[in-house]
């Protein structure tokens, strides 16, 4: 885990073996922090002591330490002393105070007490000590205290509030954003593996640092040779004379291990590992990279890598151009994060081809621990960047990003790219599993998020130009302003396939001048009822066009909308549409991109708008959220598990009890085997039944033959056992069920699942078996705001059944969306579901009738990846060696 000055440290249980390490702890913990702790002189454990606090149950008694190098530096525990009530301490090392590590052993305990039942903390804690008093009420928990006998009682609820969950974001926040800021602004970087060969790895490395004009110093570690690129080198990094922030390491793969011992005991913050060999290989690779990342992680050491091409910065105050791109790209808006090297330096040249300029970049290889949601953090509250690029050929923690990415998404701009977005396929280098949910719900949350998903780096780019240098649209309505009617009517055209309204066209005619060109554009600027202009020149021949630039490059630095054009066919920000920029970037604010197709510039500029109306909509979650049950939907499922904890199939009851937690109303059904069983259910409702077959194979069928309404009495439901009995093949598989008859209406299905990387996902779509063949479904990612289950409702292509199609009765959308909303928040508070159907709720003019119901449900063994405590994922991948 990160440690408010971003670097890592380990936490983990205590054990027995631990005594020696705990001894060594105590011996170096000045005597002011023991008597707080133990409220006396304590200036060595007893050995009753030292197995005390070494041998506990991890159930009633549990406690953490944190080591880094392999030395503990701090102890957090708690003990039970009342059922729910546990008392909590901490004791850290001095050196190590002040470094937000209570806050971390207190986010830990809290969830181990959660998941052992605890539901309140006590502390004592003496009056004068303040940074402990302070760690408890910064937490975000309600504390009360009370004074006796000369000592602080602390009391307060451990249930996670969104009080206490908003600080352990923030606190990640600063701690990831410190670990990555560090890596940019560093005052000395080593390049390890530095070479006096021409063509030679870390010879690019050293030359590239040189010529780029680094601010800091640059040491050339190499084991025998007396100058590189003419720097003085040195045999390791521990003999440099002065500090090292940074290493850049470009040593066979298996000398890599060595360079990490050699930085760390130099107290080197992060390596950018250059090398290759490492997971991409296969399995010997995946196991050195696991090592690699653990040793790294053991130590204190942050890492970019392996097989990266490195980290650049193009402030001119730092000038760091770490990496192996002779390419310093011009200095930008955009931040850029991609996982592949090769990538990396075609990604750099376009970025220059374009003048699109980048503030930071990042490319991080096989992933293995600095990923995108790092930069994320960093890029959040950087100054310098206004726009967020990322190259994603794997997600590794799709909860984290969502979160995170949601939040930035509110400040700056994020446009991403997705590979293998079809197939959900991962690289061979990054060590993270396959998502199982489907590519909708993917999508989906980045929908959610507010990130403007594209297909292509090309349209990335064309985008981020925009996004870079105009200002956001206030609406879908578009002008088009040409010298061209044909390019002018492919505009047109454009910008209706991507929902965008063009209701101003001015065609200025082939021999229009700038003058021209200046009232067409004012017009439509200064007109209410345009959000966005489209700008089209081509000029005559052997005419440079550069009036109408400077009347376009003028227009843009004024307008509050925004303007995009094809401008000779030019692609990017052409020196002729630039505004100077003071802050030092390639352009500035009002430059006027180009796109050498019209309609590449419409869809961006629909994509720009898309994100533009998202901002729009209120962050919030659903009203209806504190309106359900938590407690009695949690005591069911768990009460369930306790009897069946390899998992179970809810029946029937149990389903409507689950659901009736959440305000949701299961009809009764009575599964029937025989006719009179199925008189006597009909007797027992009083008539008016439904007799139906539940198999998937029938439920399915579109002809509804599985299906016999309006049965009033027994001679009726004998005439519709026969009848069923008699079109369906093997009636003993049918499943058949009895069920009050329940208001006409239109047919739509809900489903939950538990993705073990992705968490919960719900979709959303009419009920039939031409939906599943048609993928005719919405998906979404709980907890659920209003506006997402109304969007779930509309996006779908068949919504047009809910809403009055061909003079048919408009249904009660509102009951429909409310059913949506309580089920997500079910799947979100209950990670023990692993999937829930609706596979039938009929949605009627005043109400939706749920008719059936199907509820798996496992003991959760892995928990989510984000669920109230912040710790760096393990990459998964093979069992390491002993």
């Amino acid at each position: 885990m990160l440690l408010r000055d971003g670097r890592v440290a380990h936490i983990r249980p205590i054990r027995p073996d631990d005594a020696a390490l705990l001894v060594e702890f105590y011996s170096r913990v000045s005597a002011e922090s023991k008597y707080y702790r133990f409220f006396s002189a304590m200036p060595e454990l007893s050995p009753k002591d030292i197995e005390r606090f070494t041998r506990v149950d991890y159930t009633d008694r549990v406690a953490f330490i944190l080591t880094v190098g392999g030395n503990m530096i701090a102890v957090g525990r708690y003990d039970l002393v009342a059922p729910g009530q546990a008392e909590v301490a901490f004791l850290v090392e001095d050196r190590h105070q002040g470094r937000g590590i209570g806050q971390l052993l207190l986010e830990h305990l809290s969830q181990a007490g959660r998941e052992r039942g605890v539901e309140r903390f006590v502390a004592d804690v003496l009056p004068d000590n303040h940074a402990m008093i302070r760690t408890f009420r910064d937490a975000g928990y309600q504390v009360a205290s009370d004074y006796e006998d000369g000592v602080v009682r602390l009391v307060f609820d451990i249930d996670p509030t969104d009080t206490a969950i908003g600080v352990m974001e923030q606190r990640e926040h600063r701690a990831e954003s410190a670990s990555i800021e560090k890596f940019f602004n560093p005052r000395s970087v080593a390049v390890v593996g530095a070479s006096r060969r021409q063509d030679t790895i870390g010879r690019a490395l050293v030359r590239n640092l040189v010529t780029g004009d680094f601010a800091g110093r640059v040491y050339a570690v190499h084991p025998s040779a007396d100058a590189v690129s003419g720097l003085p080198t040195y045999p390791t990094v521990s003999e440099i004379p002065g500090d090292v922030d940074v290493a850049i390491v470009a040593v066979p793969a298996e000398a890599v291990h060595d360079v990490v011992l050699d930085c760390a005991a130099k107290g080197v913050h992060g390596l950018v590992v250059i090398s290759s060999g490492f997971a991409e290989t296969g399995h010997e690779g995946r196991v050195r990279q696991r090592r690699l990342v653990g040793l790294s992680r053991s130590y204190g050491l942050r890492l970019i890598g392996p097989n990266a091409l490195g980290v650049i910065n193009t402030d001119p105050a730092v000038a760091l151009n770490a990496s192996l791109s002779s390419v310093m790209p011009p200095r930008g808006r955009a931040g850029f994060f991609c996982q592949s090297g090769a990538l990396g330096s075609a990604i750099l040249e376009k970025v220059q081809n374009r003048g699109l300029g980048i503030s930071t970049f990042v490319s991080a290889g096989n992933r293995a621990d600095v990923s995108g949601n790092d930069l994320l953090q960093y890029w959040e509250k950087d100054d310098s960047t206004e726009v967020v690029l990322l190259y994603l050929e794997s997600i590794g923690n799709p909860r984290k990003f969502s979160r995170i990415a949601r939040r930035v998404s509110r400040r700056k701009p994020v446009i991403a790219v997705r590979s293998g977005r079809t197939t959900q396929g991962v690289p061979m280098g990054h060590a993270v599993r396959r998502i199982a949910a489907p590519q909708q719900a993917v999508d989906a949350m980045f929908k959610q998020a507010g990130v403007i998903q594209v297909d292509t780096l090309d349209e990335m780019f064309d985008v981020a130009q925009l996004l870079a240098h105009q200002p956001l649209p206030r609406g879908r309505r578009v002008a088009v302003v040409g010298n061209s009617d044909a390019l002018g009517l492919l505009a047109i055209d454009a910008a209706a396939a991507v929902g965008l309204v063009v209701n101003k066209q001015v065609p200025l005619g082939a021999d229009a001048n700038a003058e021209d060109f200046e009232d067409a554009l004012d017009a439509a600027i200064d007109d209410p009822e345009v959000d966005a202009v489209v700008v089209i020149y081509i000029p005559p021949l052997n005419v440079s066009g550069e009036d109408v630039a400077n009347v376009l490059a003028a227009v843009g630095e004024q307008s509050d909308k925004p303007l995009v054009s094809t401008f000779l066919g030019a692609e990017g920000v052409p020196e002729l549409l630039r505004v100077p920029d003071v802050a030092g970037s390639t352009a500035g604010r009002g430059s006027v991109p180009s796109y050498p197709a019209v309609e590449a510039a419409v869809r961006a500029l629909a994509r720009v708008v898309q994100y533009a109306v998202w901002l729009r909509i209120p962050d919030s979650h659903a009203a209806d959220a504190d309106l359900v049950d938590r407690v009695r939907a949690k005591r069911l499922v768990n009460e369930l598990l306790l009897r069946h904890r390899d998992g179970h199939d809810l029946t029937h009851h149990e389903a409507h009890e689950l659901l009736a937690a959440y305000g949701v109303n299961l009809w009764e059904t009575t599964s029937v085997s025989s006719l009179e069983e199925a008189r006597e259910a009909g007797d027992r409702l009083g008539w008016d039944v439904v007799l139906k077959a539940t198999a998937d194979h029938l439920r399915h069928r579109p002809d509804l033959a599985h299906v016999w309404r309006n049965i009033d009495d027994a001679d009726e439901m004998a005439h519709a056992w026969v009848a069923l009995n008699g079109v369906i093949t093997d009636p003993g598989r049918a499943g058949f069920v009895v069920q009050k008859n329940a208001p006409p209406g239109v047919p739509v299905s809900l489903a939950t699942l538990e993705d073990p990387l992705f968490g919960p996902v719900i979709s959303f779509g009419i009920g039939g078996p031409l939906t599943e063949l048609l993928g005719d479904r919405a998906f979404r990612i709980p907890p659920l705001a209003e506006h997402d289950a109304q969007d779930m409702v509309r996006e779908i292509k068949a919504s047009p059944l809910l809403f009055g199609y061909r003079g048919s009765e408009i249904v009660d959308v509102a009951e429909i969306e409310r059913i949506v909303r309580r089920v997500a928040q079910l799947q979100h508070d209950l990670p023990q579901i692993r999937a829930l159907d609706l596979p039938l709720v009929l949605a009627g003019a005043t109400g939706a009738t749920v008719l059936g119901a199907a509820v798996h449900i496992e003991p959760v063994l892995d928990p989510r990846s984000d669920w109230f405590v912040r710790r760096l994922t393990a990459p998964p991948g093979d069992t390491l060696p002993d």
